[in-house]
């Protein structure tokens, strides 16, 4: 059985390599249009509210189409370093809440570096924050973790460079989206696996596992994305598609992101069966190849319904803005259901749930097959040691032992105080039983012929 998963596991991993040197868009990167301008750095030295001409009025009423705030922003870097300029920012309900001191990114779109027209405020930096929380979790895992924990982070950081440094570039050239996403999970497969778990038969049972489920996956979302009729187009790929200035198919990338999504949830599935086969088979080296794979099922099943509710959870918690806009809409539950970005999130949610569901049983049996083929480690046996062995054992002991035989030869030893008489004791002693019978003879019976000699003669 490990012939014939190295058999088909090198195939992959070569069809993964060879797909990564295909795809990967080698030369120029594609010219984009990019309207967002130059990102520059920034700190609030002052703010208040007045005209959207930029003049601050102090204490007039403004009306509320004229209000805007009036931000002052010193340069840290850019065009103008250490320069300070104003920037006039529209009061909307969706407006952020700039104070005095807050580190800001602003959009330079060109012109002349000192007039404030030339910037636009975007965003908060955040760079110090994530940096901290990054840390934090490093420590987490390592601590709990140790040498295991540091294999995971290095795998971590290889599957972001696999998407930023290979995903991304390719789709953005004009590539396949789902081709893309399947070699490149391909590739996060085997490297991360294989590198954190080690070369084994148990890590190679768990990488064919994946791979199976993730191409159901990509059978199933291909399937039912064209029966649904999705498109794939929403704010997001519109904005994309604008961006690019060329077509790319939204619909493929939809099928991306769910491959892509579930390969984490799938790995974590895949592993814990195999692991729990393994085990098992260890435990119990009696058990059947059945009676191993109805007993690894079991634990599957536990492990199903948390990872299904956790892709769930977490497509909701990622589509909870949509959502809520939705159930505000005012239109009936029907037809939020079945809009695109609602039902395009459904699908997302349900092939890859279905395709966790799938890896439990085909993990399960993969592993059950090879590891029942493999004899389990030796344990050993404690027997009873033969007469001659025993003899030569009790030779062989050392002589200062807690109990030994006494010498029939050996003269009794006295105890240093001697044994009080009866004579010597004082009342409250306790009298030994052989003595008490010596002191207390039984009476002796008397004849009749004694007792008419000892009486007296008559007068």
């Amino acid at each position: 059985m490990r012939t014939v998963i190295t058999a088909l596991l090198i195939p992959f991993a070569l069809a993964a390599a060879v797909g990564v040197v295909l795809l990967y868009p080698f030369g120029a990167s594609p010219e984009t249009n990019s309207g967002g301008g130059t990102p520059v750095q920034g700190v609030i030295t002052a703010t208040a509210t007045g005209a959207c001409n930029g003049e601050v009025q102090v204490g007039a009423q403004e009306e509320d189409g004229d209000r805007c705030l009036v931000v002052d922003v010193r340069m840290t870097d850019g065009p103008a370093p250490e320069q300070q300029i104003r920037t006039i920012i529209p009061i909307e309900p969706s407006t952020p809440r700039f104070t005095v001191d807050d580190e800001v990114v602003l959009s330079y779109g060109g012109g002349d570096p000192a007039d404030g027209q030339s910037y636009q405020l975007v965003d908060f930096q955040r760079g110090v924050p994530l940096a901290l929380l990054a840390a934090l979790f490093a420590v987490a895992v390592l601590v709990l973790g140790r040498w295991q924990g540091l294999k995971a982070l290095g795998a971590l950081v290889i599957s972001f460079l696999v998407l930023v440094f290979f995903v991304l570039p390719a789709i953005i050239s004009g590539e396949s989206p789902l081709l893309v996403a399947i070699v490149g999970a391909g590739v996060i497969m085997f490297v991360v696996l294989y590198l954190t778990h080690g070369l084994s038969a148990r890590t190679s049972t768990a990488v064919l596992g994946t791979m199976i489920s993730l191409a159901l996956i990509g059978l199933l979302g291909a399937l039912w994305a064209a029966f649904a009729k999705l498109t794939g187009i929403d704010d997001d790929a519109s904005t994309l598609i604008a961006t690019l200035g060329h077509a790319i198919d939204t619909r493929g990338l939809l099928l991306a992101g769910v491959v892509i999504g579930a390969l984490g949830v799938l790995d974590d599935v895949t592993v814990t069966q195999t692991s729990a086969v393994w085990e098992l088979r260890a435990a119990n080296p009696s058990l059947s190849r059945r009676e191993l794979y109805a007993s690894a099922l079991r634990i599957g099943r536990d492990h199903v319904a948390s990872a299904v509710n956790t892709l769930v959870m977490a497509y909701a918690g990622a589509a909870l803005p949509l959502l809520l806009y939705s159930s505000v809409s005012g239109v009936g539950i029907g037809n939020i259901v079945t809009s695109q970005s609602i039902a395009q999130e459904i699908v997302r949610t349900l092939v890859g749930s279905i395709g966790i569901v799938a890896a439990v049983p085909v993990t399960t049996a993969l592993a059950a097959a090879v590891a029942w083929q493999e004899k389990p480690a030796e344990t050993p046996v404690r027997r009873r040691p033969r007469p001659d062995e025993k003899q030569r054992q009790d030779r062989e002991r050392p002589a200062d032992r807690t109990r030994t035989r006494r010498d029939p030869a050996e003269p009794r030893r006295e105890s240093a105080e001697p044994r009080r008489r009866a004579d010597d004791r004082v009342p409250g002693d306790r009298v030994p039983d052989g003595e008490r019978r010596r002191a207390a003879p039984a009476p002796r019976p008397v004849s009749r012929d004694s007792r008419r000699s000892e009486s007296p003669p008559p007068a």
